[in-house]
């Protein structure tokens, strides 16, 4: 039996966590933590706790953060002190964080999984693009998002992006483009244009558009509900203690 705390428990995903790892007749919600609104977790008869400090000599296996990176990057370091294992969905962590986190976690007993996304459709949607970017040598994104979402682009995007510039061999841009609205191109990552969409009525949606010559390549992937998250989560979760150190996607985990 896993035992799992969950962090940002009252978060829209933390919530649905905590109903994925009371579903699982592996897995044992240990704690749940949110400093924002600690109390008693509507539905599932947990009690909310306000700061990871209360998890220290309890029997925790896995740490599932769905907070902040401002909340996060502690939460992992004090996890990895205190040999547990963190599963993260937070994005926006910054690369000398990054090292940090994996020099800590190679160190250690502890493990570290990251992914920008755990929807197993998403994961391959980058892989796709990623080899997509070997053959085609220009590349826009589209993202969509529900109007509270508070980082643009997501880090999806971000992740997206960065793996199509170490594959595509780039066209170079045109020397001259006229807009007559600012950031009607949207925002640059390398050779990539980013365009970030916050409406009510969307969950999580991103196109990859490819064009070259006389064609073009679509690969999109669209999100309906928080559900399709978990079994993602819950992979993580059952395969972090034998990923050693800091992992970066779930590609690892589904062995992709």
């Amino acid at each position: 039996m896993i035992r799992v705390a969950v962090l940002g428990a009252l978060g829209n995903m933390g919530r649905e966590v905590i109903r994925a790892v009371q579903s699982d007749p592996g897995l044992e919600l240990a704690a749940a933590i949110d400093p924002l609104a600690a109390g008693e977790f509507e539905g599932c008869g947990f009690e909310v706790e306000g700061d990871i400090e209360c998890l220290e000599g309890r029997k925790i296996d896995v740490a599932v953060d769905f907070t902040h990176a401002a909340a996060a990057i502690p939460n992992i370091m004090w996890s990895l002190d205190n040999g547990i294992h963190s599963v993260v969905g937070t994005t926006g962590i910054p690369p000398e964080k990054l090292s940090q986190i994996a020099k800590k976690a190679e160190s250690g007993k502890a493990n570290v999984i990251i992914a920008a996304n755990f929807a197993l459709g998403a994961v391959l949607m980058m892989k796709f693009a990623e080899v997509a970017a070997g053959v085609f040598d220009q590349c826009e994104i589209v993202e969509l998002h529900h109007r509270g979402k508070k980082d643009s682009p997501s880090g999806t995007a971000v992740m997206t992006a960065a793996r199509i510039a170490d594959a595509m061999d780039a066209a170079p841009v045109q020397a001259a483009v006229e807009s007559t609205v600012k950031g009607a191109r949207g925002g640059t990552l390398g050779a990539v244009n980013i365009h970030s969409v916050r409406l009510d009525g969307l969950v999580a949606h991103q196109e990859v558009i490819f064009g070259s010559p006389g064609q073009t390549l679509t690969i999109r992937h669209d999100t309906t509900d928080r559900t399709c998250f978990m079994p993602g989560v819950l992979m993580a979760v059952k395969a972090i203690g034998d990923l050693p150190g800091l992992t970066i996607g779930l590609e690892p985990v589904l062995d992709i």
